[in-house]
């Protein structure tokens, strides 16, 4: 078992990337194993870590395809539906509530 090479925060040499660097360059992983990681050090409390990629053994990211941008269309949409009423919130139902605002909190009926 070989043990990662550390590195202090923004002191990574090039060549090295994480998820979100690798995402913004429109890359990704592919499969490749953790090649190092940086350690932010804090008081008090262990490190923030960040796994580290190498550059080039990165693939680019697959495209969205017509079923996917779809599945995700019709996800989105069940998000805002509310289970109660059944109607189109507007908004992505809060997980909290289960349901859209007015039938979590009814208007008292006037008299």
């Amino acid at each position: 078992m070989s043990t990662l090479p550390v590195y202090r925060w923004r002191l990574a040499p090039d060549g090295y990337a994480t998820r979100r660097q690798l995402r913004a360059r429109g890359l990704r992983p592919g499969g490749q194993e953790v090649a190092a990681q940086l350690e932010r050090p804090r008081r008090r409390r262990p490190p923030l870590v960040a796994y580290l990629y190498r550059l080039d053994l990165a693939k680019p990211v697959r495209p969205m395809t017509a079923a996917k941008w779809a599945a995700l269309v019709r996800a989105n949409a069940a998000r805002r539906r509310c289970p109660e009423c059944g109607r189109d919130a507007g908004y992505v139902i809060p997980a909290a509530l289960g349901m859209c605002v007015p039938c979590a909190f009814p208007s008292p009926a006037t008299p």
